[in-house]
């Protein structure tokens, strides 16, 4: 029998990334992956190894307007009877979640229709889709040894780690780059999938405080938004910056690796890269969370001597400043730094979350 296996996932890249590693994984192992998602993954997603992609209707209920959520409401039932039609045509064997109220159809539907589900949590804290969704999985994996969040289903999570692409494998292959004493020093900022204006107009202020000595041998490579493109480039360009600018940069794992330092938010994927490819950085959480994620996820990187963490609030340009000099100024600390942030790495979470999906299969017990 064709062994078949739906992934289910939000359209950012925070969820559909490790939802792309274990697709491969998966693939490797014989099975048929199909992916069921949002719109947003024609940007994300180009490249997962699904056989075929299911767009999902789906909604976000928030905010206190009864008409909101009622029309939010009337969408994910569209999508639950979506899910089930689809279910019906592929017939898999499970359904793995990777969270966003996208998955919430397909997971339910699977759940109602007696589909083994299991889900994955990328960040230390449980999601709100997760947790809607927990009580009716067979498993929850979890990317970090504490999941705050998530005490209610103690008995249901694995510790698998936070699967990476085959991308980030290869680029954690990649040295450390040399710090010489007048060589160039590389940094990297981005903000995630989507972005981030706050480094726009942050960096800027951070690289002009750095001693013109320094400056001159920086190599920046950084994520702006589109609309923002053009004020970056003007302060760079005043800075005399070597500034590589884009809004998405495709090998962005590979820009990690060959960086000394990186600068950026806290999101699920980026720890997890960050730490599978062994790279210092300087962590910014997305302030105003309600569950105030990235900021668990950011603890686990800076209580392990690989990150330096900064709240956005009232933030000047001043301590980053010092951090980057500082670090570029001691290359010991630098390489300490990526050691520590690679021992917090799981390059194994792909097979690892795969063993547990084909253990609920299979009914033979999962991994812990």
């Amino acid at each position: 029998m064709e062994k078949v296996v739906l992934l289910t996932a939000g359209g950012t890249g925070g969820h559909l990334f490790p939802a792309q590693a274990l697709a491969h994984i998966l693939i490797e192992r014989g099975w048929t992956v199909h992916l069921a998602t949002d719109g947003r993954a024609e940007r994300y997603g180009h490249d997962f190894p699904a056989a075929s992609v299911q767009i999902i209707p789906s909604a976000t209920p928030s905010g206190k307007n009864p008409l909101k959520m009622a029309q939010a409401a009337v969408t994910l039932l569209k999508g639950y009877l979506a899910a089930r039609k689809v279910l019906n045509e592929l017939k898999p064997q499970a359904v793995v979640g990777f969270g966003g109220y996208p998955t919430v159809p397909p997971m339910l539907a699977a759940s109602a229709m007696g589909i083994p589900t299991c889900l994955h949590e990328q960040n230390g804290v449980m999601g709100r889709a997760n947790k809607l969704l927990a009580r009716g999985a067979k498993a929850v994996a979890a990317s970090f040894s504490i999941l705050k969040g998530a005490e209610a289903f103690k008995d249901k999570i694995h510790l698998t780690g936070n699967p990476v692409r085959p991308a980030v494998l290869e680029a954690a292959k990649i040295e450390l780059p040399a710090l010489t004493e007048d060589g160039p020093l590389y940094l990297t900022v981005f903000g995630g999938s989507q972005g981030a204006r706050f480094f726009t107009e942050y960096m800027p202020g951070v690289i002009g405080r750095l001693p013109e000595e320094m400056r001159n041998r920086l190599k920046l490579v950084q994520q702006c938004r589109p609309e923002d493109m053009p004020k970056a480039r003007v302060a760079y360009r005043e800075l005399k910056i070597d500034a590589d600018l884009a809004p998405f940069f495709a090998d962005m794992p590979q820009k990690i690796a060959q960086s000394h330092l990186v600068v950026c938010r806290s999101g699920a994927s980026s720890v997890s890269e960050l730490a599978a490819i062994g790279r210092p950085s300087i962590l910014v959480p997305l302030p105003g969370s309600i569950d105030q994620d990235q900021k668990a996820n950011a603890s686990v990187l800076a209580d392990a001597g690989g990150a330096w963490v900064m709240e956005q609030r009232g933030l000047r340009p001043n301590p980053i400043a010092d951090v980057i000099e500082d670090l570029f100024s001691n290359p010991d600390k630098l390489i300490a730094a990526a050691q520590a942030a690679r021992g917090e790495g799981r390059p194994d979470a792909a097979d690892r979350l795969a063993d547990l999906v084909e253990g609920l299969v299979s009914g033979s017990g999962v991994v812990q």
